[in-house]
């Protein structure tokens, strides 16, 4: 079993990546209008980045624990680093989009990825069935809260083109490099990991028992669904979205950011809370409808500020399944099993995400810029009631 320090060091590295993923979220699909991309572009530079972490999550999902999980965390950490670098210094599309695939930097300002399949594979080995949930709840917080704060970075752009020390350009090159700044500065920690973190290596030989690969074939099924959803309302397109529908500034939206994700850190504490009571399945469902109905919503708000207080409803209940959904994974295979189950049901959702921004381009440039919206809030109510259908009476050790 890994230690209890290890999971303090997965906290403080998924903070500071969570900072870095906070600012390019906000920042990314500005900063490529700014240099004058189309809506199409900027939705083929997010595809780009999701397909570089769908690929880096195939190769943990199968060879995590062969290659190590310290060194890959450590390997994975130093290519996010490089491709933002030139992601923050490029101008071509082409070398833009190469960057954000090599550097799995995709702008939706939160982590999903291959980086995430690993810790989260090692988390339930440093407490026990009863305090699962609460270890990803707080895993959760310390995310939201990184994003949150990486948001309200967004608006050093502003400061500094007001302050007359950078150009417009300038501005963004310079805060973009901080991106790469704090995702090399969780590199030490990860270095730090004990042996324990690795699995035992009688388990480095990959064998899924025949009742967890049904359960992942099922579950993994359901998350592509979600993760398509998802990928249409990326916080860079969403971040677009009030940009171009508001003409609010990257420093109004910043803040917008910074209490939405105030909202979905308190909510994966209540998630913990709630679960204890109802149960994980019912957790995720009964929260997940209601935030994509406010989605529907935010378009036909009469102004930004009313459009602001749906989105901050839509936060406070649209990740309540984030904890308890890698709690059920994980309480429902065996231990060697975890990195494969994380990495799998991580992949569906990156893969389906890779999809998603592209087209969601297209469909602002072609139809109506609140079209991703839409079609993100119907693919998600799919997914929570197939989940439901499919999951309700399949119960994790906890609840048995």
């Amino acid at each position: 079993m890994a230690r209890a320090d290890d999971r303090l060091l997965l906290y403080g590295a998924t903070f500071l990546r969570a900072l870095a993923n906070g600012l390019a979220g906000v920042l990314l699909g500005i900063y490529l209008a700014k240099l004058g991309f189309s809506p199409f572009a900027i939705g083929g530079v997010l595809s780009a980045g999701l397909a570089g972490a769908a690929v880096a999550t195939f190769i943990v999902t199968f060879h995590g624990d062969r290659l190590g999980r310290r060194r890959t965390l450590l390997a994975l950490g130093t290519l996010s680093a490089a491709g933002g670098v030139v992601v923050a210094l490029a101008g071509d599309p082409v070398a833009v989009g190469a960057a954000a695939f090599l550097g799995m930097l995709s702008g939706m300002g939160k982590d999903r990825g291959a980086m995430l399949a690993l810790e989260s594979a090692i988390i339930p080995g440093t407490t026990d069935d009863a305090g699962r949930t609460r270890a990803y709840a707080w895993y959760s917080v310390l995310q939201d809260v990184g994003q949150a704060i990486g948001g309200l970075l967004a608006a050093l752009p502003e400061l500094l083109r007001v302050s007359g020390l950078a150009g417009e350009t300038t501005s963004f090159r310079a805060v973009l490099l901080l991106y790469a700044v704090l995702t090399a500065a969780s590199l030490p920690l990860y270095a730090r990991l004990s042996a324990r973190a690795e699995p035992p290596r009688r388990e480095h030989r990959l064998r899924i028992s025949p009742a967890s690969r049904s359960v992942l074939w099922k579950i993994s099924a359901l998350f592509a669904i979600d993760g398509v959803g998802g990928g249409f309302i990326g916080s860079a397109l969403f971040s677009y979205f009030f940009y171009l529908q508001f003409g609010v500034s990257e420093a109004v939206i910043s803040v917008l950011f910074l209490f939405g994700k105030g909202m979905s850190a308190a909510s994966h504490l209540a998630a913990a809370w709630l679960a204890r009571r109802i149960g994980l399945v019912n957790t995720m469902v009964y929260t997940h409808i209601p935030s994509s109905l406010l989605l529907v919503a935010i378009p036909f708000a009469g102004g930004f500020w009313a459009a602001a207080v749906l989105y901050l409803l839509r936060e406070g209940l649209a990740e309540m399944d984030v904890p308890t959904r890698q709690s059920y994974v994980m309480a429902m295979v065996r231990p060697e099993e975890r990195t494969f189950a994380s990495g799998a049901t991580s992949l569906a959702r990156m893969c389906a995400w890779a999809v998603a921004p592209v087209v969601a381009g297209a469909s602002m440039q072609a139809l109506a810029l609140a079209t991703p919206l839409y079609i993100a809030a119907a693919l998600k109510i799919s997914y929570d009631l197939l989940l439901y259908a499919a999951f309700s009476k399949v119960r994790p050790p906890e609840e048995r």
